[in-house]
């Protein structure tokens, strides 16, 4: 029994391989998803979801073994879990608020899941849990610098939709050379839509204006293929005419 006024001495927090252990599961089998998505191409890949995963594996293992030297045996004297609890809900907000789409292109996801994977570094640090915090520190910069060259070396479906983004004079036929040069490298056109833009203007401004030498055409290409649609932009901007060009090459991991 507790006497009053007096607290008996907590159990300290509890580290070890096993925990370590379960956290190179959760990025092992976290990365397995993401390795699927990474394939298909989708929005969110590899490194997003083993961010994720790793996260998640980390505040559980923080609400599971975090808290043990502030408990009484017995009963509770304090929640701290509940701080636990109101960060991760609160860096979802922030998260939710770095992720952002452009033309059918989503953009922030894996910033997005590094600050998830921060905020869970930051509360088992404070928490008292300092290898279990290097240890999801190594974890992220593992899936941070060795993903991104791994990704590249998947085999890809070339089902994915990249964006060119292309400004020429209009009626010097050079809409038909930009399509020859696409096809050439072996990329398909699935969508194709075209406006009349500033002369000078930042591409996708939409506004029509007719200069001196005619109208200034902008147009939007929806690309799929297997090769670098970033190389096929260097090639398109040689062309004759060309004022101005953009890729969104979903083929290229990037810092998103």
């Amino acid at each position: 029994m507790p006497i009053a006024g007096h607290l008996i001495a907590s159990a300290p927090n509890t580290e070890g391989l096993l925990q370590i252990g379960e956290l190179a599961l959760a990025l092992l089998l976290s990365a397995l998803v993401g390795l699927e998505r990474e394939i298909k191409q989708k929005s969110a890949g590899l490194r997003t979801h083993t961010l994720v995963g790793v996260g998640a594996a980390a505040f559980m293992l923080l609400s599971k073994y975090g808290f043990s030297d502030v408990l009484e045996p017995g009963r509770i004297v304090v929640d701290p879990s509940r701080v636990a609890a109101q960060i991760v809900t609160g860096i979802g907000f922030i998260g939710a608020g770095l992720i952002f789409v452009r033309q059918d292109a989503v953009r922030g996801l894996t910033t997005a899941a590094a600050i998830w994977v921060t905020a869970a570094i930051g509360a088992t640090a404070g928490a008292g849990l300092p290898l279990l915090a290097a240890a999801v520190t190594a974890a992220y910069l593992v899936v941070a610098l060795a993903f991104p060259a791994l990704s590249r070396r998947l085999p890809s479906v070339g089902t994915a939709v990249s964006i060119l983004r292309v400004r020429y004079p209009d009626g010097q036929g050079i809409l038909r050379e930009v399509l020859q040069a696409t096809t050439s490298r072996g990329f398909a056109v699935n969508e194709m839509s075209a406006g009349k833009a500033h002369v000078g203007a930042p591409l996708g401004d939409g506004n029509e204006v007719v200069s001196a030498n005619g109208a200034t055409v902008e147009v939007l290409l929806h690309v799929h293929g297997k090769g670098s649609v970033t190389g096929l932009a260097a090639e398109l901007a040689e062309l004759p005419g060309v004022q101005a060009i953009v890729a969104d090459d979903v083929n290229e991991p990037g810092d998103d």
